[in-house]
């Protein structure tokens, strides 16, 4: 499954009430370092598809969520557990990195 469009319409559903953990990547279209981070999402989605759920919000387009979670600075991913915020990462992150936060939260 690929990484699910986030939005401040449903923000609540796609991941406040999420059975998973749940990263969600906050991006704009005009960010160079969210360009780099977004293939190692994708990768991240695909590998661990049925164990996390991954979404995307455009900051842009949904600023009410972006300004709700204080996000000051993109790329800025959030790890979410039971409607948590359980993890924050700002600026490009590696793959490892990532996963390794997500495992925890998993096993």
């Amino acid at each position: 499954m690929a990484e699910i469009t986030v939005t401040d319409a449903n923000f609540d559903s796609e991941v406040m009430k999420s059975g998973l953990p749940t990263l969600v990547d906050f991006w704009a279209v005009w960010c160079g370092p969210c360009r780099m981070q977004d293939p190692i999402v994708s990768e991240i989605a695909k590998e661990m598809e049925g164990k996390v759920k991954i979404g995307k919000l455009n900051v842009d387009e949904n600023p009410m969520t972006a300004q709700k979670f204080g996000v000051m600075s993109i790329p800025t991913l959030m790890i979410f557990k039971n409607g948590t915020v359980v993890k924050q990462f700002i600026g490009v992150q590696s793959k490892e990195t990532i996963k390794s936060e997500l495992n925890k939260l998993i096993n």
